[in-house]
Order: C-alpha cells, then structure tokens, then sequence
C-alpha cells in the first residue's frame, strides 16, 4: 500500500466507526484480561456465553481462587483448550493477588509474566484497558495486513513492527480494533468481500472479488 493511501484508508475505517471497541465483554480490567486469555483460539461469542455466567460469580481474582479450578472449569468447559485456560488462568488469579495487591499490571513485562499471558493478549490489555498505542495481531490482523499491503510481514512480529512504523499516530489507539473487525466481517479468510469494502479504493490486493 502506498504510504499515501494510509491516512486516507484509516480516515475511511474511522468514519464508519468512530468508537471501535473489543467484541468481548467485560465490566473491569481484571475481567477484560480473563476474557482475552480465555478467546486464544476461540470465538469472541463463545467466550462472551461462558463468561456472563463467570464474571458476576467471580468477577476478581480473589474470587476466581475463591471459585477453584473445578468450579472455574464447570463455567467455561464449552471454550476450546479449557482444561490448560482453566489452569493459566488460576495461576494468574494467585499472581495477582501475591504480588499486585489484586490489581492487573499495567506494564508489558509484568503482563507477559503472567500464565497464559503471552504478547497478543498484553497489547490487548495495553490497548484496550489502559489506552496504549499497541498492535496486537490476530488471524484477522496478520491476514488484513499482507492483503492489503498495509504492513506486510512473514509472522505476527513482523506484521506488528510494520503496523507500528505505518499507521499514522492520531490512528494509533483504535487501529488494530478496525482491522480485526475488517478482517472478521469484510476482507475474510476464504472470500473477501471487496464488493462492500469502503477501503478497496486504498487496498493491494487484485483481483478485487465481485460480488457473484
């Protein structure tokens, strides 16, 4: 993609959705991080169904431990993985409370530390609970970017690294919302749907795929 054409693309993304947001649902931090651990290879609808059922009964890590991994894995055994999920997760609840006084941390270091935890799900905590201009590259992220042009890269690092060079600073924030939902809704993995994408005009990829 032409580095003229990315302010443009992003201002097209921001005028149809001003306020992007996470499709997972949650009330605190602590449950934004719980919910971002438990969606690895699972549906942000799948994990949303278990977790309103979790969040009001354990909606803290104190009373996650309170719970038990039994009980934990009782709320959440229809997410994919959750056996392993169940087991990061606790770990993490006892991290939380030993040695941040119940509280997620808020630097990236401290984060990755955490079970479970590896660099996607802390730049979506990053990003989303504390407001950092962060990257966190999915499936959707890594597919829309090389298709597009708009960061290539061979693996999700890379992708990251260009997204960060790339991406104009006031877009920074909401960026990787917007590709995920483009990704997730209109330049899909098997077909994408160029014929109602607003940013085609702006994207790499030919040949464009109509709509029959």
């Amino acid at each position: 993609m032409k580095t003229e054409d990315i302010e443009p693309f992003f201002a097209t993304l921001k005028a149809a959705n001003p306020q992007p947001n996470t499709e997972l649902e949650y009330t605190s931090v602590f449950e934004l991080l719980a919910a971002v651990l438990l969606s690895a290879q699972a549906t942000d609808v799948g994990v949303n169904k278990a977790t309103r059922r979790l969040f009001p009964v354990a909606g803290t890590p104190q009373a996650m431990l309170d719970l038990g991994l039994d009980g934990l894995q009782g709320y959440i055994k229809t997410i994919g993985l959750y056996p392993t999920k169940a087991r990061n997760l606790m770990q993490t609840c006892r991290i939380l409370v030993e040695q941040h006084g119940g509280q997620v941390p808020r630097t990236r270091e401290a984060l990755e530390a955490l079970p479970g935890v590896g660099r996607k799900t802390a730049n979506v905590v990053l990003n989303v609970a504390f407001g950092q201009p962060t990257m966190a590259v999915d499936t959707h992220i890594f597919r829309v970017s090389n298709r597009t042009g708009l960061a290539p890269g061979k693996n999700p690092l890379e992708v990251e690294k260009r997204l960060l060079e790339r991406v104009p600073a006031q877009y920074a924030v909401d960026s990787h919302h917007w590709l995920i939902l483009l990704g997730r809704y209109v330049c899909q993995a098997r077909k994408p749907r160029c014929w109602e994408c607003a940013v085609a005009p702006y994207c790499d990829y030919r040949p464009k795929t109509p709509a029959s």
